[in-house]
């Protein structure tokens, strides 16, 4: 199995879904980034990939997903790509790559709704707009 690293930022606030049988909690959401490069003739360009991903490991998703993770927050995880494949009610079959998240870590981890410092009392520094490349 391949293992994949990506740091970017979260394009949207996390989905938290429940599982229907067993209950237990998993976090769906994408991620972007941004790659800067320079082209043959000098010019500066950019190219953003997103990348859907989920976390299955409900720990993470209850104690650091669902209370710090929102829009525009940057991540750097780790974790390995599968194939996901689903038919739609028109009854079309669709395919997409996934990247389901074994390790998270989040940059700027402060509660929802909340001013305070982050755990152990570090203060973090909150990237305003101009900062997030998208």
């Amino acid at each position: 199995m391949q293992t994949l690293v990506i740091e970017g930022y979260l394009a949207a606030d996390p989905s938290i879904l429940a599982a229907q049988g067993s209950g237990r909690k998993r976090a769906s959401f994408r991620v972007l980034e941004t790659t800067r490069y320079r082209r043959a003739d000098g010019e500066a360009g950019e190219r953003t990939t997103g990348f859907n991903c989920v976390c299955f490991n409900e720990s993470t998703t209850e104690n650091y997903i669902a209370p710090y993770a929102r829009k525009g927050s940057r991540v750097v995880l780790q974790g390995h790509v599968e194939n996901d494949s689903w038919t739609g009610k028109d009854g079309v079959d669709h395919y997409d790559l996934r990247v389901v998240v074994e390790d998270l870590r989040l940059k700027n981890r402060r509660r929802r709704g909340s001013e305070e410092a982050g755990p152990a009392g570090v203060a973090v520094a909150e990237a305003s707009e101009d900062d997030i490349p998208f």
